[in-house]
């Protein structure tokens, strides 16, 4: 399928032609030596022998930077052999590749020309080494002065109606630095239209955990899994997506610890995991981690958390000391209204809408009855939905109710994808207004920001399609390959007068592009990030609250980067030349002097500069504390949840996507999805043998999914069908791929998450 420009005969989706399919049993476990051997593969190949063992000796290491991928955070020893995984390894060698793309490789290939290039073969061109500019009526980057580009962004934004024609997306890579710095300047320019990564996976997360507990982050410590008595874990496949966390498990279960899987996909890394940082984990069959696995159907969750609850709830009354009533009337409100409106479904129904095995589910409710030294951990699993909100607070019913809160071994663990994106909100990436946040930049820095609520990234793609918003500037991430509608979104970036990106490496965002873009190659984590021959180092935030310092060591691939807040300042420098009551260059080009202000501005980052060094320090829970005091009553709230309603036509099913193994987020690494057995190809959908049957499919068969929603059909071409354990009525399929088929207009309930994980869609066999 292809969209095209005016002017640019551009591929909106790439190609949509297979690789070469071959299909093995699913592995049996996850990491051991497979995982080292392939990591060690991608490194040596895209960073040479010597490098590649340099660089991870300083990987996740106090004293050097942090790892590109996710957030998992650091052990306080880390290990001497590498405190990495797999992934964390491909994450490295994509960014610390020897490869480049230079002048000469514009020169040579038109963006028509790369667009119908895979996402995996753009991602594997190379670093960007110098500012490039498209201009109209050309189909090639050139190279362009930063002295030029910033000139040309000032006049672009000078241009504007209105500073809320801007649009400012942040991904999680950067820096609580350059995040700041970032959100400075927006707010500065008159907008709080920054969109962010958040926006597209954890919202639902931050939403449900605000209003129940008072803080939209997780509430444990990375020390509590030793000591947890039971782990659950809902719509999160760590196996691939966070990897260090299956350590983390592996000491609950040698701890005498239990984990629960919930998820429509029995994932390989959840059945046994081999440690590759031990002996015994390569030698031995490694670690059984799941205890019982319940395959529930997708985005029933609500469903089958309430069942259990009701369960819990039959069992206290009949024996007592299954809920913490003492924690329950001290610390919460609404605990008689939840009973109460469980009373409205029978056992029957919940167990039939979740799709598991009653016995399982059985032994899931007497293991909770039993303990109380809980972790719920969840991912995108449970927040793309339509009532993605809703799944996070039916979690923190459960928890509430255990009195699981507050105490060593029990607690939230939302599971953040980016390395960064939970600092970058922490700093002050938001949409959202913060009186508070207003009145401490004013008085810090002399101005007044905005107090209009700006776009989210749902309604910032609607505006640019519409023609409201006509710059979109992105500091990191893959934009369109990322976002929810494709196509939609595609033809909402062309309409803009100017995209600029910020990035390391090419993707596709830089091709289907403004009717002029401009591409500023800044540094990667892992290199040297010099001033008049002083290094510098920034901080973030990994995803149970903890700031620490993060310093590269490798020789940029380039001399013509620069780092994120120098982009930023030299933006800001030549927007407001010196007419501005902040001193843009300095604060750019001194990151202490960055902290310095953030400590002002932003509660518990005091003595930052200092504190943030060596293993770093904590930000303030007030679920730690249990201290609820801002929230209604004092208290942490019970909520009351609906069931899901998907109204599923006869011929339709629910797709989720999902990632492979051999990607982060929309960075392809490679071909093959070893868990699931799946290589050299990307075009599959998995799908239950029984739903095969009925619909006379066979394996490799070639079908269209389709998505129909307000009468508007959506078609992603060309996939290989999978025979897979996998729910009936469930199908299963890559991102970025499959995301032309999720609906711009819907999304989660407050939190305007994209339906990712559950997009109704009939199957047309070719």
């Amino acid at each position: 399928m292809m969209s095209t420009t005016k002017k640019r005969n551009i591929s909106v989706l790439g190609p949509n032609t297979f690789t070469g399919i071959e299909l093995k049993e699913p592995a049996a476990y996850a990491a051991g030596l497979p995982a080292v051997k392939v990591a060690l593969q991608h490194a040596f190949k895209e960073m040479g022998i010597v490098k590649s063992l340099r660089t991870l000796s300083k990987m996740n290491q106090k004293e050097g930077f942090d790892c590109p991928g996710c957030a998992w955070p650091d052990p306080e020893k880390p290990s001497k052999l590498g405190e990495y995984c797999e992934n964390g390894v491909k994450a490295i060698a994509e960014e610390a590749t020897n490869k480049q793309v230079d002048k000469d490789f514009f020169a040579k290939y038109s963006v028509e020309e790369l667009s119908r290039w895979s996402d995996y073969q753009i991602g594997k061109s190379g670093r960007l080494t110098q500012p490039m500019i498209l201009k109209p009526d050309s189909i090639y980057y050139e190279p362009i002065s930063w002295e030029k580009a910033f000139t040309l962004i000032a006049k672009q934004l000078h241009d504007l109606d209105s500073p809320d024609q801007g649009v400012f997306y942040t991904s999680g890579r950067s820096s609580n630095e350059a995040a700041f710095l970032y959100g400075l300047f927006v707010r500065a320019f008159g907008t709080n239209n920054m969109p962010d990564c958040s926006n597209m996976c954890h919202e639902s997360s931050g939403v449900a955990l605000t209003e129940t507990l008072g803080i939209g982050k997780g509430s444990v410590k990375l020390e509590d899994f030793d000591k947890a008595e039971v782990v659950m874990v809902i719509g999160q496949n760590p196996g691939t997506n966070h990897p260090r966390m299956l350590s983390a498990l592996q000491k609950c279960k040698e701890n005498g610890g239990k984990v629960i899987s919930v998820n429509p996909l029995e994932e390989s890394g959840l059945i046994r995991f081999k440690n590759p940082q031990e002996i015994k984990g390569v030698l031995s069959s490694g670690t059984s981690l799941t205890d019982i696995h319940l395959q529930v159907k997708i985005n029933q969750d609500v469903p089958l958390l309430k069942l259990i609850i009701k369960k819990l709830a039959a069992l206290d009354k009949e024996r007592g000391n299954v809920f913490d009533h003492e924690f329950i009337q001290k610390y919460t409100n609404g605990h008689e209204k939840l009973l109460g409106d469980l009373k409205k479904y029978s056992e029957e129904e919940l167990l039939k809408l979740s799709g598991v095995n009653e016995s399982y589910s059985n032994e899931v409710v007497e293991l909770l009855a039993n303990h109380n030294k809980i972790i719920i951990c969840w991912a995108m699993g449970l927040t793309q939905h339509k009532n993605g909100v809703d799944n996070i607070k039916e979690c923190v019913n459960l928890l509430l109710l255990k009195g699981s809160l507050g105490k060593p071994g029990a607690g939230t663990c939302p599971v953040r994808g980016h390395s960064n994106v939970q600092g970058d909100r922490t700093v002050g990436i938001m949409h959202h207004v913060s009186p508070s946040l207003n009145e401490s930049i004013k008085k810090t820095f002399g101005f007044s920001p905005p107090d209009k609520e700006g776009l989210d990234t749902v309604h910032a793609i609607q505006a640019m399609y519409k023609g409201n918003a006509k710059v979109f500037i992105a500091l990191g991430g893959n934009f369109l390959s990322a976002a929810a509608d494709t196509e939609y979104t595609a033809e909402a970036l062309q309409n803009c007068n100017l995209t600029v990106n910020i990035s390391t490496k090419l993707n596709r965002t830089h091709l289907v592009a403004g009717k002029t873009a401009l591409i500023l190659p800044t540094l990667g984590r892992s290199e040297l990030d010099e001033k008049d021959g002083r290094p510098r180092h920034f901080t973030v935030e990994n995803s149970m609250g903890k700031v620490h310092q993060s310093k590269g060591l490798l020789k940029p691939i380039s001399d013509n980067l620069k780092s994120e807040p120098e982009i930023i300042g030299g933006i800001a420098e030549s927007y407001f030349k010196g007419e501005h009551p902040v001193h843009w260059k300095s604060l750019s080009e001194n990151y202490d002097l960055i902290r310095e202000k953030i400590e002002k501005v932003i509660k518990g980052f005091e003595d930052v500069n200092k504190k943030s060094k060596g293993s770093g320090f904590y930000l303030p829970n007030n679920v730690r504390d249990l201290d609820f005091s801002k929230l209604p009553n004092q208290k942490a709230q019970f909520s009351l949840c609906d069931l899901p309603n998907h109204n599923i036509n006869e011929n339709e099913f629910l797709l989720m996507t999902i990632r492979s193994h051999d990607q982060f987020n929309t960075t392809i690494y490679g071909l093959d999805d070893r868990y699931r057995g799946v290589y050299n190809e990307r075009r599959v959908v998995f799908i239950n043998r029984l739903d095969m049957k009925t619909l006379k499919l066979k394996k490799f068969d070639v079908v269209n999914l389709i998505s129909d929603y307000d009468n508007k059909e959506r078609i992603a071409s060309n996939f290989l069908v999978i025979p897979y354990n996998i729910p009936q009525g469930n199908l299963a399929s890559y991102f970025p791929e499959t995301n032309v088929l999720v609906p711009f207009n819907h999304f989660a309930d407050k939190s305007h998450t994209p339906i990712s994980k559950s997009i109704k869609v009939r199957i047309e066999k070719i």
